[in-house]
């Protein structure tokens, strides 16, 4: 087996102001999709906030002004490194 290489992800949680319900949460997740290219996004009104998987760091400007363009309001921006987490052959990678 040949490994290429690790593709290297950020997880980037945004605490969000403002959802009511799961439109809410679809409005954001839509918005987010259009804007960004991303590999997940999953917004959740009951714990404010959106987490979003992306192959590259998200420009907080850019997302300042998708989610403030929704209506509602980005309080906090977090970002980190992510690792897919393993499946059932994970133990085979190295």
């Amino acid at each position: 087996m040949i490994w290429i290489g690790e593709i290297k992800m950020t997880k980037t949680t945004l605490k969000i102001d403002g959802m009511m319900c799961g439109m809410c949460e679809a409005h954001i997740n839509d918005a987010i999709r259009g804007a960004f290219p991303v590999k997940k996004v999953s917004a959740s009104h009951s714990k404010g906030e959106a987490v979003v998987i992306t192959e590259a760091p998200l420009d907080e400007g850019k997302l300042r002004e998708v989610i403030g363009s929704t209506g509602y309001e980005l309080k906090s921006i977090e970002s980190e490194p992510y690792e897919k987490k393993s499946g059932l052959f994970g133990f085979f990678k190295k």
